[in-house]
């Protein structure tokens, strides 16, 4: 036992609890806050964040810090406390590099941006946001300037904060070899574009009973509703205050049946992720996902390797026919099956195919690289957007709203987020062909039990929280690393498949 460690318990705990205040105000801000309280309740958060931010960067954590990291003192630390002394003193120098009042601002800001950006989006008004995002470009620019090292790109500050030991060249190489497997492959199937119809999804579906199957669909995948609840949003999202307490929401189109059924999937992919945190980490510094790209891999593993399975809905179906009868009762599984899966080139990330999903991620990798490493301005980044899209997707956004407008991600400025979408589908292909291994998994899915699947990422992933990153998450499991061929040979065999190529 260290005593050391005791003494900087106090200081855990008071961040832990205002970490959980930030949580309830971003999730009260994004699903029911009245529109006009934002202005207020900003400076709140201000005042809050600077609370957060003296609780941890103090002379006395520092000094608990120093003493915490030597060998004797590491000898007395369990597996668990050894994480997170490593994961604080990582957050500590980046932290002490911002001056606090920096920092408070910037928090208050964000809490602004989220409305705005919001509204914007409603109302197709980019010049709206415009100034907002300005500020926050300016401010991660500046963060991201005071814990730069010497030779590193601006960029690369931002990324390794996202997923550890990733960078520019790794990210450029791994997207340079989706390109030269997918673009042959989305040319293919463009030439077979009417091969598979999609039209049972856009019949006018009611939206109160696309909630109800939404709610059984996650009970169908292990969501645990004594522990967390769906609320409604602008853009899906999962938060968490511990693993008792686990947030998703969900957005429903009337006429787009597979946008809700596949978004309450993806995130509560998430969920099961930070529900499966081990009980003695979870309100800790490392109890939560170990990078987003190992999250976006169970988000994006439950969504598109299990969920867009034949397997997955052969047990199922007959409740979702059930629920639409007048929609469905004619559209057979094998139907619907290749109607979720069909491929071709669209404008919204969140709505893409598989097989197009990582353009969409290369075209904001690239945006982002722009803005900081070259002299992009804001007010050109719509066009940039379009053209992009038009280069990419041959696609041209009609307005921003279905453009650059499409994703909140940089109204909490979150860059560098985004690459960790197309690494995480990646890590997916790479966790479900291991699964395949060592269970039948598609019996499983058949017989619609998912729970030894769960229960295997939650003893090989998600119980370790931070206390392990990606690679030795990975290592341990597979028994490799990272390995980005399986997503390629996953996607070559599939849609090979699906379009009979």
């Amino acid at each position: 036992m260290s005593e050391l460690f005791n003494r900087l318990q106090p200081y855990l705990d008071k961040s832990y609890a205002l970490s959980a205040a930030f949580t309830l105000f971003g999730w009260d801000n994004s699903t029911g806050a009245p529109r006009d309280a934002i202005g207020n309740t900003s400076r709140a958060i201000e005042i809050l964040s600077g609370e957060m931010y003296s609780t941890l960067i103090n002379d006395e954590v520092k000094a608990l810090l120093k003493d915490l990291s030597t060998e004797a003192e590491q000898e007395k630390l369990t597996f668990q406390e050894k994480a997170i002394v490593k994961n604080l003193n990582k957050d500590f120098k980046e932290l002490q590099n911002i001056p606090p009042e920096e920092f408070s601002a910037f928090s208050a800001l964000v809490s602004r941006a989220y409305p705005v950006w919001s509204k914007a989006k409603q109302e197709n008004d980019f010049a709206s946001y415009a100034p907002v995002l300005q500020e926050i470009i300016t401010y991660a620019k500046k963060f991201a300037s005071y814990n730069q090292k010497e030779g590193q790109e601006l960029y690369d500050v931002l990324l390794n904060k996202f997923e550890e030991g990733f960078n520019m060249e790794i990210i450029d190489d791994f997207f340079a070899k989706l390109r030269t497997a997918l673009v042959p492959l989305v040319h293919k199937i463009s030439e077979k574009s009417n091969f598979i119809s999609t039209e049972c999804l856009h019949q006018s579906y009611d939206v109160e009973t696309q909630k109800k199957f939404c709610r059984f669909l996650a009970e169908h995948i292990g969501f645990d509703f004594n522990r967390g609840v769906i609320a409604e949003s602008e853009h899906p999202f999962t938060t968490e205050l511990h693993n008792h307490d686990v947030r998703i929401t969900n957005h429903y189109h009337q006429h787009q049946l597979d946008s809700a059924i596949f978004s309450v999937i993806h995130e509560g992919g998430h969920a099961l992720y930070e529900m499966g945190v081990a009980d003695d980490i979870t309100m800790t510094p490392v109890g939560g996902g170990t990078s987003m790209g190992m999250h976006e891999s169970q988000s994006r593993l439950y969504e598109n390797n299990l969920g867009r399975s034949l397997e997955f809905w052969e047990p199922i179906y007959c409740k979702l026919q059930e629920a639409f009868p007048e929609q469905l009762h004619r559209v057979t599984p094998e139907e619907f099956y290749k109607a979720i899966n069909h491929a071709s080139p669209s404008l919204i990330r969140t709505e893409a195919d598989e097989l197009t999903y990582s353009f969409h991620v290369m075209i904001r990798y690239e945006i982002e690289k722009m803005i900081f490493q070259g002299n992009v301005s804001v007010d050109e980044l719509p066009a940039l957007w379009n053209q992009k899209y038009q280069e990419y997707l041959s696609l041209t956004p009609a307005n921003d709203t279905e453009g650059i407008l499409q994703d909140m991600h940089w109204s909490g400025g979150d860059f560098g987020y985004f690459p960790s979408y197309a690494l995480g589908s990646a890590i997916a292909a790479q966790i479900y062909h291991h699964l395949e291994t060592v269970m039948p998994v598609k019996k499983h899915l058949k017989e619609g039990n998912l729970m030894p699947i769960r229960e295997y990422l939650k003893e090989h992933i998600h119980r370790f929280g931070k206390c392990k990153n990606t690679q030795e998450l990975l290592m341990e499991m597979t028994g490799e690393a990272f390995n980005p061929d399986y997503y390629i040979a996953y996607l070559t065999e599939k849609y090979s498949a699906l379009y009979e190529l």
